[in-house]
């Protein structure tokens, strides 16, 4: 059963309540992102209730004493009855089976989406068929960091960002636009793409760095530890991600990201041979090229 909330830092007035035509927001894994989530939407008043539901009630509780949550739950299907909208943060391997359970007793039109890296796979298994003419439409907010847990959530961790919304041809337009409007009321920039197109550029923009973050990573002998300064902790900060979360995106969007690893190696191989030769032009016109990139990227940074 869901609890009531105690002690918490009172809702906004409910601005956007209109536009988002959500009145109770149910999250699924109060974590980094979910608990961002739930931090954005109380403080900027879009919905009138946010139940955060997990596995462990004490942290649940915590989250809720810090003002994430008016109210909290252990009990996903018994809460998912009293929601409009369910976001669900897991890992992406327990999406499908949660979805389903929870559209097994929700209300008819409840709408469901997650913020996971991965969207093929789960647009594919849900995209139609659900009972109670529930709707899922993928969403993945490009936003958060190695960091763990809601203890380092925001209320700001959206503002300025993308959020890709993948419908699929079963998706009802009103629906898209209802979704896309509670993404947009946090403050983020909303683009739509396919499912698939979503996972293969993923597999190049996210997935593959943190694949050789790790990698890189794991090359460091231990007797240099103390002499890896910023350059090198910069470069794998997003190795610290946690395993439980990456090893299921990996597996999930395993054709994209092999894919997209074979071009890195391209890359890779293509710099070795050139120093190989100790051609210092080519050396000079890669770098140059990987340089002329990066400087043309516009990444918003949200401070510690």
């Amino acid at each position: 059963m869901s609890q009531p909330l105690t002690n918490s830092i009172a809702a906004a007035p409910i601005l956007g309540a209109s536009r988002c035509r959500f009145e109770t927001l149910v999250v699924v894994g109060v974590g980094l992102l979910g608990g961002s989530v739930a931090r954005a939407v109380r403080q900027r008043g879009i919905v009138r209730r946010v139940i955060g539901v997990g596995r462990t009630a004490p942290r649940l509780e915590k989250a809720r004493e810090a003002g994430l949550l008016d109210e909290i739950s252990t009990d996903l299907v018994a809460t998912a009855a009293q929601a409009d909208l369910l976001i669900f943060a897991t890992p992406v391997n327990l999406i499908v089976v949660g979805v389903r359970e929870a559209a097994s007793i929700c209300r008819p039109g409840t709408l469901f989406t997650d913020v996971g890296s991965t969207k093929a796979h789960l647009c594919h298994e849900l995209s139609d068929g659900l009972p109670n003419a529930a709707t899922f439409i993928g969403s993945h907010p490009l936003a958060g960091s190695e960091k763990q847990g809601w203890e380092h959530s925001r209320a700001d961790l959206f503002d300025g960002r993308v959020c890709v919304v993948t419908p699929t041809e079963t998706s009802r337009r009103d629906d898209v636009a209802r979704l896309t409007s509670f993404w947009q009321a946090i403050g983020m920039t909303v683009i739509e793409m396919s499912p698939e197109a979503h996972d293969r550029a993923l597999a190049q923009t996210s997935h593959v760095p943190h694949v050789v973050a790790s990698a890189l990573a794991r090359t460091l002998a231990d007797e240099n530890r103390s002499l890896a300064a910023t350059g090198f902790a910069d470069t794998t900060r997003i190795a610290a991600g946690d395993p439980n979360v990456w090893v299921p995106i990996l597996l999930d969007n395993r054709d994209a990201v092999l894919a997209s690893l074979d071009e890195f190696s391209s890359q890779v191989t293509a710099l070795r041979e050139a120093l190989m030769r100790g051609n210092a032009n080519e050396i000079r016109r890669l770098w140059e090229q990987g340089k002329a990139i990066r400087e043309q990227l516009k990444i918003r940074r949200v401070p510690e």
